[in-house]
C-alpha cells in the first residue's frame, strides 16, 4: 500500500475543505485500492483555553487584532469555500476549544482502524454541529457513534494515553518543515500544502503512485498451471 500521511488540526477550516478535495481526487483515482491514509496530529494553537462562552469570531478578533466585523467577513468567505466543497460551516455555533483531547481520540480510533471516521466526525462536530470537542461526554458520544468502546474512551480521557503520540506527530511535522495545515505527504516523496484544488491532488497522487509502483513492482512468476479453485468458487 502507498501511504498518504495527512497532518491537520480539527479546528482548521481549510483542513476539512482539503479533506473533501483530496477525497474527490482519490475517488476517481485508478489505484485508490492501494492507497493507505494515515491522519497525523497538529495543533495550530496548543495553548488555547477552551471557552464555550466566547464566539469564534470574537476569539479570532482578539488573538489576531482584527475588528469583529473583519473576523466575521473572513469566516463568511471560508464558509463560501466550504459550501463549494459540499460542506456546511456554522461559525456562529462553533465552540472555542483546545483540540488536544480530540487528537487523542483520533489516535485511539486509528488503533481500531477508524482514523478517517474519527476525523470526519470531529470536523463535522466543530464546524457544522457546534459541539465542544474538548468535552468528555461529547467525545465519548462521538467515539461510540463511530464504533469505539465508551469505557475505553473514558479511560483514555482520564489518563494521558496517546498524549505522547500527539506530541510525536507535532514534532515530526516540525522536523519535516511543516508550517501550516493541511499538509499531505505522499509516499514520503511528494507533498501538498494547503487545501489545493482537486486537480493538484490528482496530479500529485499520480506522480507519487507511479514512483511507488516502480519501487514496488508486482512479482512475475513462470507458472505451471494445474487443477485449482478461483475466489469465485470455480474449481477446475
Amino acid at each position: 500500500m502507498m501511504k498518504v500521511e495527512i497532518w491537520s488540526d480539527v479546528m482548521c477550516p481549510f483542513c476539512y475543505i482539503g479533506k473533501r478535495r483530496f477525497e474527490e481526487a482519490l475517488a476517481g483515482f485508478e489505484g485508490k485500492e492501494q492507497i493507505e491514509i494515515e491522519w497525523k496530529s497538529f495543533q495550530l494553537n496548543p495553548d488555547l483555553k477552551t471557552n464555550p462562552n466566547i464566539s469564534i469570531n470574537q476569539y479570532l478578533a482578539d488573538i489576531k487584532g482584527w475588528t469583529l466585523d473583519h473576523a466575521e467577513q473572513m469566516n463568511d468567505h471560508v464558509t463560501q469555500m466550504a459550501a463549494q466543497a459540499g460542506l456546511t460551516y456554522n461559525f456562529s455555533k462553533s465552540v472555542v476549544a483546545n483540540s488536544f483531547n480530540a487528537h487523542r481520540l483520533a489516535h485511539l480510533a486509528k488503533k481500531h482502524g477508524l482514523g478517517d471516521a474519527a476525523e470526519e466526525a470531529l470536523f463535522r462536530a466543530y464546524f457544522t454541529e457546534g459541539r465542544n470537542i474538548d468535552d468528555t461526554e461529547t467525545l465519548i458520544e462521538m467515539g461510540t457513534a463511530i464504533g469505539l468502546n465508551a469505557e475505553e474512551i473514558k479511560q483514555m480521557l482520564e489518563s494521558d494515553t496517546y498524549a505522547d503520540e500527539v506530541k510525536h506527530d507535532i514534532a515530526e511535522a516540525q522536523y519535516l518543515g511543516v508550517r501550516g495545515v493541511p499538509f499531505f505527504v505522499m509516499n514520503r516523496k511528494y507533498a501538498v500544502s494547503g487545501a489545493q484544488e482537486v486537480a493538484v491532488f490528482k496530479d500529485t497522487l499520480a506522480k507519487a503512485f507511479t514512483g511507488w509502483q516502480e519501487e514496488n513492482p508486482k512479482p512475475a512468476f513462470d507458472t505451471i498451471e494445474g487443477e485449482s479453485c478461483s475466489p469465485d468458487g470455480d474449481c477446475k
